[in-house]
C-alpha cells in the first residue's frame, strides 16, 4: 500500500469520486491483481476479476463501516471474485493428493515466465491445492498477511487458516521434493 491511509482513501471516495478512485487504484490495484492472479492463474481472468473487484468496491464504498481495514475489505471482495471464477471452472481443477501428472498438466498462459523452473514448479504445486489452502498459502506467503487478516478475508477463523497454511506448506514441500 502507498502512503495514503485507508481513511484518506475512503474520505476521498465519498467526497471526490475521481480523486478517491485514483487513490484507491494507486494503493491497491497491483496487489489485488497479483492476489487474484495467484488464485486464478490466467492473466485475462485476473484482469477481469480485478476490474470487477474495483467496480464492486466503488459501488459498495458507502456500505464500508470500518469494522475491518479497507485492505481486508478489498481483499475479501477480490477473493470472492476469484473464488467465483474458480467455481466456474471447478471441473478442471487438479489435486496434489490425487495425481502428480495432473498437476504437471496445468495449462500455462502466455504471461508465465518459464525461465525460473523452481517458480513454475511452485506455482503448479500451489494451483493443485484445495482452494482454502491456496488462499491461506498465497495470502500468508506472498502478501504477508496475519492469520487474523486471512481469516477476515476468507470468512474463517485464524486457527483454521493457520492449519490450512501449514497443511498447504507441507504439501508443497512434498510436491517440490518429489519433482527433483
Amino acid at each position: 500500500m502507498t502512503s495514503e491511509s485507508d481513511k484518506d482513501i475512503v474520505s476521498a471516495l465519498k467526497e471526490n469520486v475521481e480523486q478517491g478512485f485514483r487513490l484507491l487504484m494507486t494503493s491497491y490495484e497491483e496487489a489485488i491483481y497479483w492476489h487474484i492472479r495467484r488464485l486464478v492463474v490466467s492473466h485475462d481472468d485476473a484482469q477481469d476479476a480485478t476490474q470487477e473487484t474495483f467496480v464492486r468496491v466503488f459501488r459498495s464504498i458507502e456500505k464500508f463501516k470500518g469494522d475491518s481495514s479497507l485492505s481486508t475489505w478489498i481483499y475479501r471482495i477480490a477473493t470472492n471474485e476469484a473464488l467465483r471464477l474458480i467455481g466456474q471452472r471447478k471441473t478442471n481443477q487438479t489435486s496434489i493428493d490425487n495425481n502428480k501428472s495432473e498437476a504437471n498438466a496445468i495449462e500455462a498462459d502466455k504471461y508465465v515466465d518459464y525461465s525460473n523452473l523452481e517458480a513454475v514448479k511452485l506455482q503448479k504445486a500451489i494451483q493443485a491445492l484445495p482452494t482454502k489452502q491456496q488462499l491461506a498459502f498465497n495470502l500468508r506467503y506472498y502478501d504477508e498477511l496475519s492469520f487474523k487478516e486471512i481469516a477476515e478475508i476468507s470468512g474463517s477463523t485464524a486457527a483454521n487458516m493457520k492449519a490450512n497454511y501449514h497443511i498447504a506448506k507441507e504439501k508443497i514441500i512434498k510436491y517440490m521434493n518429489s519433482m527433483t
